[in-house]
Order: C-alpha cells, then structure tokens, then sequence
C-alpha cells in the first residue's frame, strides 16, 4: 500500500474521524456516557422499586439551587462554543477568554453542588440514608467530578487556544453539559 493510499483511507476512525477534535477523546466521551447511563439506568430501575423512598428523597432536594446549576451549566457550554468559534477564527486571545469565561461557570456550578451537598448533608442525609441518597450521591458526585476534569482540561486547551486543542476540550465539556441536562429532571423534577 502506498502513502497515497494510506492518506485516502483516513487514519482509521471511521466516523470518529468527521467529529471535532481528536477522535480519541469521542472514545472518552462515548465511554463515559455508557457508564453515566447504567447509574442513571440503576437511579430509574431503583425508583420503580422504591417509590416511597424516592419520593421522600427528591422532596428534600434543592430543584431551585439545581435549576440555578442548569442555568450555569449551560451558559458555559456556550461560552465553550463561543471559544471554540473563536479559535477556528484564529483569534487565540479571545478563545482564552471564553475558556476561562466557562471555566469560571464550572467553578461556580461546582461552589452551588457544594453549598446544597452541605444542605442535605445537615438534614441528616448521605451516602447510607437511603438508597435514593446513595444513588443521589454517587451519580451527582460522578459528575461534579467530571467538571472537575472539565474544567482542568479546558485549562490546559486554553494554553495554546489552537482549534484543534479547544474543539478536543470543548467536546468533553458539552458531554459534561449534556449529562447534566439529563441528570437534572430525572433526579429532581420526575416524580416516582
């Protein structure tokens, strides 16, 4: 096979050639919305059995503090996007700000999970309360994790704010945005 050859086929990502950013973090992305949809598979097959026991779990939550967190969580995700606009324009320095713009919104989002977190943790609430809490915990707790890494991923694309850098971040923090757009009515606002 030549070089010609090998350069037509593509480097072998199938499709995950045509997504934005290096393919391998699609295989981070696809990898973790799987594990996040077995939590949030076990979290809805749990409620079914113990509807009671939701039900009294999601009506202590906070789905104001947790609207609040949505609201924040996606405003970053558009200032992600308008990062990610800037860097294929060239405009690095406007890319940094964007970035840091969404990352400053992870932080707070990060400083609201845990001021509410702290709420339900004085009524008494935890890991071992409830299954609700214990699913409650874990599964948010996995995600603020992953805002977490979004945001220090985002920090490190911000460094050099090349295209392919910040399509690469960006991806990673739209998943984050996205598992929460999906988190947030199941676990405060559908009733069991």
């Amino acid at each position: 096979m030549s070089a010609t050859d090998c350069e037509q086929q593509g480097t072998g990502w199938g499709i995950l050639e045509d997504l934005p950013g290096d393919p391998m973090i699609w295989v981070l992305i696809f990898s973790e919305l799987a594990a996040f949809g077995l939590f949030l598979g076990a979290f809805v097959i749990a409620r079914v059995l113990h509807p009671a026991v939701f039900a009294a779990g999601q009506a202590s939550l906070d789905a104001h503090l947790a609207g609040i967190n949505t609201i924040v969580l996606v405003t970053s995700g558009w200032a992600a996007a308008r990062a990610t606009a800037a860097a294929r324009a060239g405009e690095s320095r406007r890319a940094r700000g964007w970035l840091f713009g969404a990352m400053a919104l992870g932080g707070v989002f990060i400083a609201v999970k845990l001021f509410e977190y702290a709420g339900e943790i004085a009524l008494g609430n935890g890991l071992e309360t409830s299954p609700f809490f214990t699913l409650y915990f874990l599964l948010t707790g996995f995600h603020l994790l992953h805002v977490g890494l979004g945001i220090v991923i985002l920090a490190v694309v911000s460094r050099g704010a090349r295209a392919a850098g910040v399509e690469t971040g960006t991806a990673f923090w739209h998943m984050v945005d996205l598992l929460w757009i999906v988190m947030f009515p199941i676990i405060y606002l559908v009733h069991p």
